[in-house]
């Protein structure tokens, strides 16, 4: 079972149908969607500010969500992948977006529907991307977002709905 605490008055609330890694943290003032899968290692600190995650959200292993007390809060839309070891912090995240592995994104940013975001991409505070694919440190767009890469967030998305249900089905 997750790490699962209350803090500051603040009861971390949990969607249906969700997977929550064993050692997942989920703390504070976090509430989670529906069908959503918080892997090994992920962090959701809501002590200090608010943390919202849409539906059929996926934060891989080793992820960090946090904010700034009083100053920032994490929103994070629908069919959201958040990859391996990704930061997010006190930014907004709209739907269909692919964060990438080792991605940075900080406080106040604010990341559009349909957009990727490269693996070891930085965000920097109050940048408000445009859709599509952000690559570099400082992250700069390299691609409008397409068709094809459209598909391929939902794809990412669409896996990770399938691999929890793996877990959610082991017996122990």
């Amino acid at each position: 079972m997750a790490l699962i605490r209350s803090v500051r008055g603040f009861d971390p609330k949990i969607g249906n149908n969700c997977f929550l890694a064993e050692t997942a943290v989920i703390i504070g003032d976090v509430e989670i969607g529906d069908d959503c899968s918080i892997w090994y290692g992920a962090v959701l600190r809501g002590d200090v500010n608010t943390i919202k995650v849409g539906n059929r959200v996926n934060i891989q292993d080793g992820a960090v969500l946090h904010t700034l007390y009083q100053r920032s809060v994490v929103e994070i839309g629908d069919d959201v992948s958040v990859g391996h070891n990704a930061v997010i912090h006190g930014a907004k995240i709209g739907n269909n977006v692919l964060i990438g592995m080792g991605a940075v994104i900080l406080d106040n940013a604010v990341v559009p529907d349909n957009t990727i975001i490269a693996a070891g991409a930085l965000v920097l505070s109050n940048a408000v991307l445009e859709p599509g694919t952000w690559a570099g440190v400082p992250a700069k767009s390299v691609k409008p977002a397409t068709e094809e890469s459209i598909r391929m967030i939902t794809k990412n998305a669409k896996g990770y709905l399938m691999y929890k249900e793996w877990f959610s089905d082991e017996k122990l």
